[in-house]
């Protein structure tokens, strides 16, 4: 064997071990731009903000909105003096679609709005209205087509469409009444700095990306923006295309996992880290589209410093 080839094997070799390394080194202090912080769902009083604190969270989503503005400004007071942000508050369902509560359902909405602003939070988590009680196609049969002038669904599956005829009638008038509350709105969150954040938490509406993404454009407001569940969709889409769909539009992200079964077809929630969410790739999604802000973890049954443990993996793109 010539010596000098086997040295220059040997270097060569020696270079692209070293070339290997560096590259998970890189790999594995990947430096991202966004900047994510940690917060978890509750009533913001002193026990509960130190709890979380202790646990290395940094904010809270509020559960209490039916809470007059003083109310909520002495709690953003506890959490001032704890160093703690109440980022956000969760409203949840509302009743939009429905003549005969749609004034009550409004007016409390405008409460909630105040209470945010009390809160010193910057927006409040509504699900317009909810649609069910007659046929409509498991979550992987979907196949939408929607009209982009009035974002009137025309199809939901390939094929006959006719079993779903009741099912799009009602998706269709929750559209049409979802859209008239929210430009209610929109002065009052105004007025008070807090933006509409809207969510479509398995109200059987809005059920695909593309629709989801241009009902919260079609408001053309930066008082309207989208509340996106990262695991609360996987049944229906993978999270990447709702990132994807969504992108800047989104204000708030929930965080939770979901697992598919084996055929892809339903599941059930986990752990978060434990289901079908490819976070890596959900981090590298929140990275593309510039997202700055709070992941707010919702359910879960582990101890708040192994929910904490996960989160931070989850922020730093493991």
């Amino acid at each position: 064997m010539n010596p000098k080839l086997h040295r220059r094997g040997f270097l060569a070799a020696g270079a692209a071990g070293a070339v290997a390394v560096a590259a998970t080194r890189a790999a594995a202090a990947v430096e991202w731009k966004t900047v994510l912080r940690k917060a978890l769902i509750g009533v913001p009083n002193e026990a509960t903000l130190q709890k979380f604190k202790d646990a290395g969270f940094e904010g809270i989503e509020a559960t209490a909105h039916a809470v007059s503005q003083k109310e909520a400004e002495a709690a953003r007071a506890t959490a001032d003096k704890l160093g703690m942000k109440i980022h956000s508050v969760l409203y949840g369902w509302a009743n939009f679609n429905k003549a005969e509560t749609l004034e009550k359902d409004l007016a409390a909405v405008e409460n909630a709005l105040r209470a945010c602003q009390g809160y010193g939070a910057d927006a409040l988590l509504l699900v317009p209205c909810r649609i069910g009680g007659m046929a409509m196609p498991q979550p992987w049969e979907f196949d939408i087509d929607f009209d982009e002038e009035t974002g009137h669904v025309r199809r939901v599956v390939v094929g006959d469409n006719e079993p779903y005829r009741q099912y799009i009638e009602a998706h269709n008038h929750a559209v049409d009444a979802s859209r008239q509350a929210v430009k209610r709105l929109i002065p009052t969150a105004e007025k008070t700095g807090v933006i509409i954040a809207l969510e479509n938490v398995w109200n059987n509406l809005w059920v695909k990306p593309k629709i989801f993404a241009h009902f919260v454009a079609s408001f053309n407001s930066p008082w309207v923006k989208a509340y996106f569940d990262i695991g609360n969709h996987v049944r229906y889409a993978p999270p990447e295309e709702w990132f994807q769909a969504l992108g800047k539009l989104i204000v708030k992200l929930h965080v939770k996992d979901f697992k598919l079964n084996p055929d892809g077809k339903g599941g059930s929630f986990v752990e978060i880290r434990e289901g079908s969410v490819n976070w890596p790739a959900v981090r590298r999604e929140i990275e593309r589209i510039g997202y700055n802000g709070w992941l707010t973890i919702e359910g879960g049954r582990l101890p708040l410093e192994e929910q904490n443990r996960r989160l931070e993996l989850i922020i730093a793109g493991k």
